[in-house]
């Protein structure tokens, strides 16, 4: 599903929020944090209910979730004193508090219509259009299981016909053809990608399988 707000949009199968188009980055606790808060837009949510959900069987500091949502309102441009977006209702929660609109997912359309993918040997990892999350952990699109490999390594960001990389503040870093990226990196037919020990080559072509855990 895609929520439509104010010039923004988040879409729960991208996971990604973009602003007139452009991608504003948040962490993914905090992405997750907003759709929580959108898709129970209809109700203020408590913060008992909010650490259960994305903490859970965790102890963790009063302090988390107000800083989650710090992060949401600085990348909408929202503030706790004239909230446009996220509302704080005080002693209780938070509520989402702008008009917002659904779209459904195209993610199955633009899958068919995917042309570029990674590879690993003989397999084969194909890109759709939005954020392709890669790294260790349990979310991520293209799972790497080294321990080399931080939990939210890279991400490669694929917006038409171009894709380009970025390293998410990862331990051992992320190259391309042999150079650390340090912002963002367009993606070239034939770049070599390597992802802590894990090497991948960007390819642009018909995809023949699909997205696969590494291992």
């Amino acid at each position: 599903m895609t929520y439509r707000f104010s010039g923004f949009s988040a879409s729960s199968d991208t996971r990604q929020l973009l602003a007139d188009g452009r991608e504003v980055h948040l962490s993914p606790k905090a992405f997750e944090l907003l759709l929580m808060l959108i898709e129970h837009r209809s109700c203020a949510v408590s913060k008992a209910e909010l650490q259960e959900r994305l903490w859970p069987l965790t102890f963790v500091g009063e302090t988390n979730l107000p800083a989650l949502v710090a992060e949401i309102r600085r990348a909408l441009g929202d503030s706790a004193q004239h909230s446009a977006y996220v509302r704080t209702v005080h002693r209780f929660g938070y509520r989402f508090v702008a008009a917002v609109g659904e779209a459904a997912s195209t993610r199955a359309g633009s899958d068919r219509a995917v042309r570029m993918y990674l590879t690993s040997g003989e397999r084969q990892f194909p890109l759709a259009d939005g954020a392709i999350m890669i790294g260790r952990a349990g979310d991520a699109a293209i799972r790497i299981d080294s321990g080399g490999v931080s939990r939210h390594h890279a991400r490669i960001v694929v917006n038409g016909n171009q894709a380009h990389v970025e390293d998410l503040g990862s331990k051992n870093g992320t190259f391309v053809d042999g150079k650390p990226v340090t912002g963002t990196c367009l993606l070239m037919d034939g770049n070599e990608i390597r992802v802590g020990p894990m090497v991948l080559r960007f390819r642009v072509a018909p995809p023949t399988m699909a997205t696969e855990t590494m291992s």
